[in-house]
């Protein structure tokens, strides 16, 4: 943490020297501008997003452990009163019966009997208004299982949210290597086609001293003036390419400055990498796609639980309070109750079972993918390892010819200064040394972009550090 204090630090006063001064260079080594990189990139941002929503989900799956109260109120007005109706001749006729068993004839109590019995009692239950608010608990007991793999499931998303992140930024890596070890390429271009252009007018100078002195003839002065504007056009034309891949660089990490970017990390190659098969042994554990695959087919899983589950009942604690009643009795209705209570689906109309094939085809789905996955990312790791081996292989051949070279442009100067040598031999060598270096060059840039790609397949893209400073930087080249 401290470093990367340090390295922000350092940015920032970089960043601010580029306000106060135009037209300079401004110093940046790979860290750095990997730190600005991430700084500014939309992509990350959106996928730290990302993990904070599925670590919300996850929080708020785990909430369907808890009770679950709410409140409800309703004001009611009803067509009729809701009342309970008695007629009184059900008292009345045994009373008749009964006088009747001991006064046969009796007509005045029976008469009065009759008119009662044709009444009927009212006793009112509910008016036609009333009023209720109620608050009401649930609380599941059991669920057969789907809560714990429901909780499963959304702590699974926070990992595949994690995984993402991981991969968009070794994306971002590959895309900041390619970029700063581009823009470190093309200024050691210029800089090999400037020296190249400064020893031949140098060479072009003499030429005409000697052309002077009656040493060489026109020809041979005009055959360097062709060989010096040609090297002149290939460096503006470099120039230019430079300029356009500082514009991109600056694009790339959210610099907006005239000053110019200068790379201070050079350009590396290993003399030699481990093995193929060490970075396919890598893919299972540490590729991005893997890890999100494996992840998918434990969600998977889990969801098949879920489809099972749902042959089994809910079972819940139900509560209910009565907080304020405006109508209703309570010897009619009781304020509170607690209980407990299940729902059981019986027949779902085969839903159930199809959900479970579904799921059971799911995770076939899951095994090709993740086998397919594999076969995929080590083909890849074939091709990118090759490119490696390939750019080391021409350093290796490369090597020997620069040291050639220089020694056949020393000697055919020295030759040429005692006229036992001509222009044309003295320009052909600096032109075969100066193509021969870049081309040296090339093959340390295609290293590097091609072992940051194969790291990043295999899940390790920080390693790259370490390659880099075991590494042997390109200043070999120009050493030798």
């Amino acid at each position: 943490m401290f470093k990367h204090l340090i390295t922000s630090s350092i940015v920032s006063l970089l960043c601010s020297a580029t306000l106060l001064a135009q037209d300079t260079n401004v110093e940046l080594s790979l860290e750095q501008s990997m730190q600005l990189a991430h700084n500014g990139n939309k992509s990350l941002k959106i996928a730290t997003k990302e993990i904070e929503w599925a670590k919300n989900e996850h929080q708020r799956i785990n909430s369907f452990w808890l009770p679950s109260i709410n409140a409800t109120g309703a004001y009611m007005h009803m067509s009729n009163k809701i009342e309970v109706k008695q007629p009184l001749s059900d008292y009345t006729n045994p009373a008749k019966d009964y006088i009747h068993s001991i006064y046969p004839g009796e007509q005045i109590i029976s008469s009065a009997l009759d008119k009662l019995g044709s009444q009927s009692l009212n006793v009112p239950l509910v008016p036609q208004n009333f009023t209720t608010i109620d608050a009401n608990l649930t609380l599941p007991l059991f669920t057969g299982g789907k809560r714990i793999y429901a909780g499963r499931i959304s702590k699974q998303m926070i990992s595949v949210a994690n995984v993402n992140k991981e991969q968009i930024d070794a994306g971002v890596q590959i895309l900041l290597v390619e970029n700063y070890y581009g823009l470190r390429l093309g200024n050691r271009i210029v800089d090999v086609k400037e020296k190249a252009y400064e020893s031949l007018n140098t060479h072009y100078q003499n030429a005409l001293k000697l052309e002077e002195n009656g040493m060489i003839n026109k020809a041979e002065r005009l055959f360097v003036k062709v060989n010096l504007d040609e090297a002149k056009r290939e460096l503006e034309a470099a120039r230019k390419d430079l300029d356009i891949t500082q514009k991109s660089f600056k694009v790339l990490i959210k610099m907006e400055t005239e000053d110019t970017i200068s790379p201070v990390s050079s350009l590396f190659i290993n003399d030699s990498v481990p093995s193929l098969s060490y970075f396919k042994g890598l893919i299972k554990d540490n590729n991005y796609m893997v890890k999100q695959m494996k992840i998918q087919k434990d969600i998977a899983g889990n969801q098949l639980k879920i489809a099972n589950a749902a042959y089994v009942p809910n079972i819940a604690l139900l509560g209910k309070q009565t907080v304020y009643a405006n109508g209703i009795e309570r010897s009619l209705l009781p304020r509170t109750f607690i209980g407990a209570g299940f729902t059981w689906n019986i027949f779902d109309g085969f839903n159930r079972e199809k959900k479970i094939k579904q799921a059971r085809i799911a995770q076939q789905i899951l095994d090709i993918e993740s086998e397919k996955i594999i076969d995929d990312n080590e083909l890849g790791i074939d091709k990118l390892y090759n490119q490696m081996q390939n750019a080391l292989d021409n350093i290796t051949t490369l090597t020997t010819t620069i040291e050639m070279s220089k020694e056949l442009l020393r000697i055919r100067k020295l030759a040429y200064q005692e006229g036992m040598s001509t222009s044309t031999e003295v320009v052909d060598a600096e032109v075969i040394l100066s193509k021969i270096q870049i081309a040296s060059l090339l093959a340390y840039y295609e290293y590097d972009v091609a072992l940051i790609n194969l790291l990043s397949v295999c899940g390790i893209p920080q390693s790259f550090d370490q390659y880099s400073n075991n590494g042997k930087t390109e200043q070999y080249i120009f050493n030798r």
